[in-house]
Order: C-alpha cells, then sequence, then structure tokens
C-alpha cells in the first residue's frame, strides 16, 4: 500500500492552504532550492526504516486480535453486528448476493448500509470460515494504519516521534472502543484515510486522490469525506484534481443515499435519515437538530477529547477538516449512541487526527511565538503519555487480567453445550449471545425478527437482559411463532434450546424469494 505514495510525487504549485506555507510564525525553509518534497530530507522514506514500524504493528495486531477474539470465546459479543458482517461475508465467500437475514428474512444487507467492500474478506472466510476471521481483518487493518500514522510522522518529524505517535495512535480510545464493539467495515477506511493523509503532507496529491476513491465503497457517509479531500487539494493547488474529486465526493454520497440504497432496501428508503428527524416517535425539525449540535455534556466531552488526544496540536492541520463530515452527521443525529466515546464511531477518526498532530507539530517548531515553539517540541511525548494514561479506562486493560482469558467458566461450557445442541445447516432464531457462533453454518435469525419463518430452533439466553423475564420458554418460542409447535431440546444454565415439532412451511419468508 506504500509504495503508491513512493512514486507519482506532485510538486506543490500556487494557491496552497494558508498554513501549508510557511507563514509568518515558521522559520525560514533551510531545504536546498533543487529539494522536492520527496527528496528532501523531512520525507525521505528511504531514510525512515520500515521494520521497526511493522514489529509495532505486529504487536498492536496482535493486541487488538487477542481482545477479540477472547470477547468472542467468552461469548461477550456486544451487539449483533459481528453476526451480520459474518452473515455478509458468508454471502460474498459463496458468490451469492449479501443476504442478511438477522436484519430481516431475506434483507439485502446493501439497502441498510452501503458498503461493498466488505467482499474483499472473502478469500480470508475461505481460509477461515469463521467470525474470529473478520476479527482478525479488522486488528490487522487497525494496525495497518498504525503503521502509515507512525511511519509518516517519522518522515516528517524525525527523532523519536513516529514510534511515540504509534504508540499514541495504536492505544488511542477510538480504536480501543472500535476494537471493543467487534468487527465493523470502518476497519477498511482507517488505514485508507491513513494513506491519503499521509500524500496530502507529503504533498503527493495524485496518490491522495487515488486512496480517498475507495473510500466511497466502505460506507455510504465516507463520500462527504472524499469531498473535503477534493476541497484541499483545490486549495492546495491541484484545482482540476481537487474539483474533479470534490465533485465525485458529492456526486457518490448523494447517488448512495437517494439511489443505491434505497433501490436495494424493501422499504425504498434510506431508514437512517429518521436518526437525524425523529426523537423517539417525536419529529425533530432539522433547524432543531442544528441548533441541539451540542447539546449534551455527552457530545461535547467527545470533542474535547478527541482533540486532546493530540495534545491539542490537530487543530494546527487543515487535514482537521476531514473529521467534519463524520463529526456532524454524528452530532445532528438524536441516537445518544453516535455523540459518545464508545462503539466504533471514531475510529475513522484517528488517522487523521494522529497525522493532523504531525502536521500541527511541523508546523509549530519554528514558530516566533516562543511558547508554541516550545511546546512543539513536547507536544508528540505529551500525546503518548495521554493515551497510555487513558488506557487503565480502556478496553485493552483487560489484557492485563487473568480472568480475560478464561473461557472454561460455567457460563461459557452452558453457552457451548447450547450451540452443540443446534445442528449444523438448521435455521436458529437466537439473541446476541450465541449468534455470532451459529452465523458460518446455520441460517440465523434475530430473536423476535422473523415472523412466519418457523425455525428449527428458537435458542435463548434467559439472562440476556429481557424487557421481561422469559418464565416458559416454549411458550415464549409459540408465541413467537404461533404457526408452529416447538419443545424442550436442551437446557444448561442459563441457555435454552427449543426445537420445532411440526413440519416445516411450505412456504418461508425470505427463503428462494427472487
Amino acid at each position: 500500500m506504500l509504495e503508491l505514495n513512493k512514486s507519482g510525487t506532485d510538486r506543490s504549485g500556487p494557491g496552497r492552504l494558508p498554513a501549508q506555507d510557511p507563514g509568518p510564525d515558521a522559520a525560514p525553509d533551510t531545504r536546498p532550492a533543487g529539494d522536492s518534497p520527496s527528496t528532501g530530507p523531512d520525507a525521505s522514506a528511504d531514510r525512515v526504516p520500515l521494520r521497526p514500524y511493522l514489529v509495532a504493528g505486529a504487536i498492536l495486531c496482535a493486541l487488538y486480535f487477542l481482545y477479540g477474539y477472547f470477547q468472542y470465546a467468552r461469548f461477550g459479543s456486544p451487539s449483533w453486528d459481528l453476526g451480520i458482517f459474518e452473515q455478509e461475508v458468508r454471502a460474498y465467500a459463496g458468490f451469492d448476493a449479501p443476504i442478511v437475514d438477522i436484519k430481516g428474512p431475506g434483507y439485502l444487507i446493501l439497502g441498510d448500509h452501503f458498503s461493498p467492500i466488505v467482499a474483499l474478506l472473502a478469500p480470508l472466510y475461505w481460509i477461515w470460515p469463521s467470525a474470529a476471521s473478520l476479527l482478525f481483518a479488522q486488528a490487522a487493518l487497525f494496525a495497518l494504519g498504525a503503521v502509515i500514522v507512525g511511519r509518516t510522522t517519522q518522515q516528517i518529524l524525525g527523532g523519536r516521534s513516529g514510534l511515540c505517535v504509534t504508540v499514541a495512535y495504536g492505544l488511542s480510545w477510538g480504536v480501543q472502543e472500535a476494537v471493543k464493539a467487534d468487527f465493523h467495515e470502518i476497519a477498511f477506511a482507517v488505514p485508507l484515510l491513513a494513506l491519503v493523509c499521509r500524500a496530502l503532507l507529503l504533498k503527493r496529491y495524485t496518490a491522495a486522490l487515488l486512496w480517498s476513491l475507495p473510500l466511497v465503497l466502505v460506507k455510504e457517509d465516507l463520500g462527504a469525506t472524499v469531498a473535503v479531500v477534493g476541497f484541499l487539494l483545490f486549495v492546495y493547488g491541484r484545482r482540476l484534481q481537487g474539483a474533479l474529486l470534490a465533485a465525485f465526493g458529492v456526486a457518490a454520497f448523494v447517488a448512495t443515499l437517494v439511489v443505491l440504497i434505497p433501490a436495494a432496501s424493501s422499504a425504498g428508503r434510506y431508514d437512517y435519515w429518521t436518526k437525524i428527524d425523529k426523537n423517539g416517535e417525536q419529529d425533530v425539525s432539522m433547524l432543531d437538530s442544528v441548533l441541539g449540535v451540542l447539546n449534551s455534556s455527552v457530545k461535547i466531552e467527545m470533542l474535547v477529547f478527541l482533540i486532546g488526544i493530540t495534545a491539542f496540536m490537530a487543530l494546527r492541520s487543515p487535514l482537521t477538516l476531514l473529521i467534519l463530515p463524520t463529526l456532524g452527521w454524528r452530532l445532528l443525529s438524536q441516537d445518544s449512541n453516535h455523540w459518545g466515546m464508545v462503539w466504533h464511531y471514531s475510529a475513522i477518526l484517528m488517522p487523521v487526527l494522529f497525522l493532523a498532530l504531525a502536521d500541527g507539530v511541523r508546523r509549530s517548531r519554528g514558530s516566533h511565538r516562543p511558547w508554541l515553539a516550545s511546546y512543539a517540541k513536547v507536544a508528540v511525548p505529551v500525546a503518548a503519555a495521554i493515551a497510555v494514561a487513558m488506557t487503565q479506562h480502556l478496553p485493552l486493560r483487560d489484557l492485563l487480567r487473568p480472568e480475560t482469558y478464561r473461557t472454561d467458566d460455567a457460563r461459557s461450557q452452558a453457552a457451548r453445550a447450547a450451540l452443540d445442541a443446534i445442528p449444523a445447516g438448521s435455521r436458529v432464531e437466537t439473541d446476541i449471545t450465541l449468534m455470532a457462533h451459529l452465523t458460518s453454518d446455520r441460517t440465523v435469525y434475530w430473536v423476535g425478527g422473523a415472523p412466519g419463518t418457523a425455525p428449527d430452533i428458537v435458542a435463548i439466553n434467559l439472562d440476556f437482559g429481557w424487557s421481561r423475564p422469559i418464565q416458559d420458554p416454549v411458550a415464549y418460542a409459540e408465541q413467537l411463532h404461533p404457526e408452529a409447535r416447538y419443545r424442550l431440546k436442551h437446557r444448561g444454565g442459563s441457555f435454552v434450546v427449543m426445537e420445532r415439532t411440526t413440519p416445516e412451511p411450505a412456504k418461508i419468508p425470505g427463503v428462494g424469494d427472487g
């Protein structure tokens, strides 16, 4: 991936952002007039060894995967997303349409989020047909982002800054919370955005354009981010490239939300508009959404910690503009899950912010403001110290606890016994606890989300956190599926497996539909 950034070097032209020029705060450029950005001392790839960053990346990959794998092995998945993505990748691996029955029988997932790039995981799934393979892929993609961010920082700042930023990025709360949240498609955006920012910092503008194009295949909202990349190219002097890329980003954003997703959706619309214009059952106007972008202390805390993890130096770089589209829809959303420091939503902001940190330090080192120049000298180790200090309150701290590696506790044994009672190839309706362990070789439905299907098996964890305790599991299964009758097949601990005793329906929703 780094090879594209080594070639096609673009020399800077007129019209750069004001901050791209030295400006009144910067010391004079002492580089010989003949040096280009690709051959000068700050950007010489030949002088920055790759091996230390590959080693650091391998360590981070191992840490991320260990956490994700043992959370999975202990049946601790926090949401249904890992099961959803395994169903999608399994379909691609079988050269089928990406039908995700967890979202609904016969549900075409491209009508929910537009993430066709996930199909790239099919070859890995051929080798390792398990949800764990997705966790490994995400760990590797996040670690690749660390390699790109750290090595780029070393090229433009020198010293030990690269490894410090590798640590700061690798332990950042945005990445750690994404690891805890299991697999998500945004894992692909992390190294891509790192490569885009690297190319912009090294003034390799054609590379920046090319690396940004695949972002529109990662998730529907990233077309807006691509448009911002185009804006930066335009202001940096690449006016034609920038204008075309910005137009492409806007067109991709609009076409995906207005045409592609509605065409794939059974409802014929993009369902997530309701995250902005509805608060529960109450309608919210766009004006109220805009006026309420900072109406919560959770939102303000998130913003402070986003910039704070870079020791606030990211504010000195125009790269920070790239986080605005993602922050924009999150702050407009009425869903409180989008506001805070949990889940996976901030992971794609991390490579941008930490390379903005490197850029901000570079811009500030020669400042005629003594306090700023002095602070720039310590900002990188300060950011690394912040990341290490915060880790004691973040997911990876669990890797220091022996109980993290214990998968033979009573709950896990009971869960595995329940899995053994569910035949391969069966249609299963279940909750989050067992879901990602069933999707590799069964058809899996979300409990309560598959009416009329009369699944072969209904398997539930009685301790899952139901709004009302389930006193009679068999009666509950028959309440979900009055078209069928069930009997208790297995019960162990809090896990109950029920099997259908009546014939399978002649017509099953989502099965055999064109």
